[in-house]
């Protein structure tokens, strides 16, 4: 149970908190004299808030550990990701509504395109369409292997799920994403010894699933990676006292959070106004909203700091619309950093600002930035204690002791 010592102090007083992620907020400078992201956008409701409230910075993992996004999430929901270690074909599958119980196998899939002699030219497909995608991964859902149930199902664009059930099962395979163009997809080996009946079983799919694409003109490949199965997670409920909601674009971040037990809220309109107006829709039935920013990251991946910042602006505009339902404790960070220098996720610390008008205590800094977010009065702490923040700003939080 993520803080369990949390549990026995628990009051649910009716407040409200909102966890605003910017996914890969986090940046570092171009140049020397350069700016990042968070520094370049012209972002004045979120001066307002570091001004009134407390800035820091968090550690998603550990110091100098790069996060992926799934245990980066967990991080900030509370959960030791130390601990609750989830593979990204289980967050994908539940992000899909894809059923994945104890013993399954999911794994995440690229379609990819690979040339005469089976080596990787272009690791997304060159990013093919949804519509294009769709045929080829049914395709994929064709293929079947004995003594086992194979279901293959489309995510978004170019990404698929698989899932394969049998008796005897165990995650514990290497990805066949190699990371890197002119290489062959790496070919599945088990990591422990449980994982070997797993292993032969997705190679002989790999094998049958290759020749069935062989004739496709850019997706005749696939890369596979992040295998897991049901991780069995405490829900929001139980750890916290929560009725929580999820608020997403994405699949994945939708899976993370059902796996905690959140409601994954259908979105009343796209971007971050239809995100914030579905918070706004939903206000009264919910204590707790996790609302998710995607694109920070991806232009952070492709080294755009200027669509970043734009990003970064965007989400400072339709602000009001959050405010203006008076939560009790609004929390605005990212999962980890993703600079548009390194075109990747980091290990650096991640921009946080803890916004509560009746609880909160000023520091010192006043626009929401690295740097001062590097002084703020939170200081640096690990991501896994924002929850114990928000819960105490909140005021669901009795004295620990007499």
């Amino acid at each position: 149970m993520p803080h369990a010592y949390l549990k026995p102090l628990l009051d649910n007083n009716g407040s409200k908190i909102i966890l605003l992620v910017l996914d890969g907020l986090g940046g570092i400078a171009t140049s020397p004299d350069g700016k990042t992201a968070l520094e370049t956008a012209a972002s004045p409701n979120l001066d307002r808030l570091a001004l009134e409230g407390t800035l820091g910075q968090t550690i998603p993992i550990r110091y100098g550990i790069t996060p992926g996004s799934g245990p980066a999430h967990l991080a900030l929901f509370g959960y030791e990701p130390l601990e609750y270690v989830i593979g990204r074909g289980a967050l994908s599958a539940a992000g899909i509504n894809l059923p994945v119980r104890a013993g399954d196998i999911a794994a995440r899939g690229n379609l990819c395109t690979l040339d005469e002699d089976g080596n990787v030219v272009d690791r997304r497909a060159g990013r093919i369409s949804h519509e294009d995608a769709a045929p080829v991964i049914a395709r994929l859902n064709q293929v079947q292997i004995p003594g086992a149930e194979v279901e293959v199902r489309q995510v978004k664009e170019y990404r698929f799920v698989i899932v394969i059930r049998a008796e005897g099962l165990a995650p514990h395979l290497n990805d066949t994403d190699p990371q890197e163009v002119g290489v062959p997809p790496v070919k599945i080996r088990a990591q422990q010894k449980e994982a070997e009946k797993a292993a032969a079983l997705v190679t002989e799919w790999i094998d049958k699933a290759t020749k069935m694409l062989a004739d496709e003109p850019v997706a005749n490949g696939f890369l596979l990676r992040g295998f897991a199965t049901d991780p069995g997670l405490p829900s929001y409920q139980d750890a916290y006292a929560l009725k929580a909601a999820c608020i997403a674009e994405y699949p994945m971040y939708k899976g993370v959070s059902k796996l905690v037990g959140m409601d994954v809220l259908d979105l009343v309109g796209p971007g971050t106004e239809g995100e914030f107006e579905t918070a706004r829709k939903h206000w009264e039935e919910y204590d707790f909203f996790f609302i998710h920013i995607k694109k920070t990251d991806s232009y952070g991946e492709d080294g755009d700091l200027k669509g970043k910042s734009r990003i970064i602006e965007e989400v400072d505009q339709a602000l009001p619309a959050l405010l203006d339902l008076n939560p009790d404790v609004l929390l605005v960070t990212g999962d980890h950093s993703t600079p548009a220098l390194l075109k990747s996720h980091s290990w650096h610390p991640v921009p946080f600002l803890l916004w509560a008008p009746k609880t909160h205590r000023t520091d010192l800094e006043t626009s929401f930035t690295e740097g001062n977010c590097a002084r703020g009065g939170l200081g640096t702490f690990p991501a896994i204690e924002a929850m114990s923040l928000a819960l105490a700003h909140a005021g669901r939080l009795d004295k620990f002791g007499a």
